[in-house]
């Protein structure tokens, strides 16, 4: 029987497979969950109830009309103590579909290596070949707090503009796409131990954002506590009660992919938000790190490049001193606001070539701020 290469999968214009190509990257991130090459599917036994309570201040905000009026937007959530006080979804997508997160899932690494650290396996200030002696020059030499605060500069190229960036043959690696030209699939382990570099340090206080730092991390983590990622995953989905399904995408050698790979839906995403509040608060003793999160809150320093230097980044986490989350591709953010306890996951798809733009993140991020400002108001 005749067979060609995945069409979905397969590598065409401008290095990009079919589901992220910008006429087909919107259905890509609507159904991402059944396209990559091998995922991972976790349920909770017991789901944390949303009931509807929309927030009549927050929902004739501009700053909402802003986010749902663009052709980009696919879904926004925002929940607070039980309720949800605000939702709207494109008309082509739900509340309760699953949608690409990109780099919101390494959040989950937060926990993870918050996990490991708290158990005394994983020591921030250990350098990398203290875990892994193999690794290659691009890492060998960088503290794990380097590598979790994204402050090694090495040769990884995560530039979304330039189609032949290393990021894009990561995504080999991550399950995402096939290789080229019928070669082989690389494992996570071997793409993160080839990575270059010279001088690791990275002078001026901006941070160089690089998610084969998550990848490292996630093979670190695999070293320390061997086949356990998977049920740590599924601990965090319990405590986070989610509704529907967190698909994850898998390397070749079955690691999640933590830097990019999960799957969730705008409602469950608000879930998670409200469990990670519950960590920075205290509440999941025994299970996450809250001392960690909060130290993350208080004391991240190395910022975002600029127009969005006023989001500071550490452990695998974005803040700006009040609220907890992170950004992904395409145009995912997830926010969660320590002071109110408001959560919102804010979906959507851009569908220029190279699928980011600065500032459709930055505003954002000043958008979804301006909605936890009106929410406490309300509360003061």
């Amino acid at each position: 029987m005749r067979r060609i290469p995945n069409p979905d999968l397969a590598v065409g214009a401008g290095n990009k497979q079919r589901w992220n190509q910008p006429e087909h990257r919107r259905h890509g991130f609507h159904n991402a969950h059944g396209l990559f090459r091998r995922a991972l599917m976790l349920r909770a036994g017991q789901q944390a109830v949303l009931e509807p309570g929309e927030d009549s201040a927050l929902a004739g905000l501009p700053a909402l009309a802003t986010l749902t009026d663009r052709p980009e937007f696919s879904a926004l959530v925002c929940a607070c103590e039980g309720q949800i006080v605000l939702a709207r979804h494109a008309s082509d997508f739900g509340l309760d579909r699953p949608h690409s997160i990109q780099s919101v899932t390494k959040l989950f690494m937060h926990l993870v290596a918050g996990r490991l650290m708290g158990e005394g396996l994983l020591d921030p200030e250990r350098r990398v070949e203290h875990y892994l002696p193999e690794i290659g020059s691009g890492y060998r030499g960088a503290r794990v707090q380097d590598v979790l605060d994204m402050t090694v500069r090495n040769d990884f190229v995560e530039d979304y503009s330039d189609p032949e960036a290393d990021s894009f043959a990561e995504e080999v690696a991550l399950g995402w796409r096939l290789p080229r030209d019928g070669a082989a699939e690389i494992r996570l382990h071997d793409f993160v131990c080839a990575i270059t570099g010279g001088d690791l340090s990275n002078p001026g206080g901006y941070i160089h954002y690089c998610s084969a730092n998550t990848d490292l991390l996630t093979l670190i983590c695999d070293r320390l506590a061997p086949g356990r990622l998977p049920g740590l995953l599924m601990e965090a989905v319990e405590a986070a009660g989610l509704e529907g399904a967190f698909h994850v995408s898998l390397s070749p050698e079955g690691l999640p992919a933590f830097s990019g790979g999960g799957c969730l839906s705008a409602a469950d995403l608000a879930r998670f938000g409200l469990m990670l509040l519950r960590v920075a608060r205290g509440e999941e003793k025994g299970r996450w790190n809250g001392a960690l999160t909060r130290r993350t809150r208080d004391g991240a320093s190395a910022r975002l490049s600029p127009p969005r230097d006023f989001v500071r980044y550490a452990n695998q986490m974005m803040t700006d001193g009040r609220w907890i989350g992170h950004a992904g591709y395409g145009g995912q953010f997830l926010m969660a606001d320590t002071r109110t306890g408001l959560s919102c996951a804010y979906l959507s798809v851009l569908e220029n070539d190279s699928g980011y733009c600065e500032a459709y993140m930055t505003e954002t991020i000043l958008c979804l701020q301006a909605l936890t400002e009106r929410y406490a108001q309300e509360r003061a």
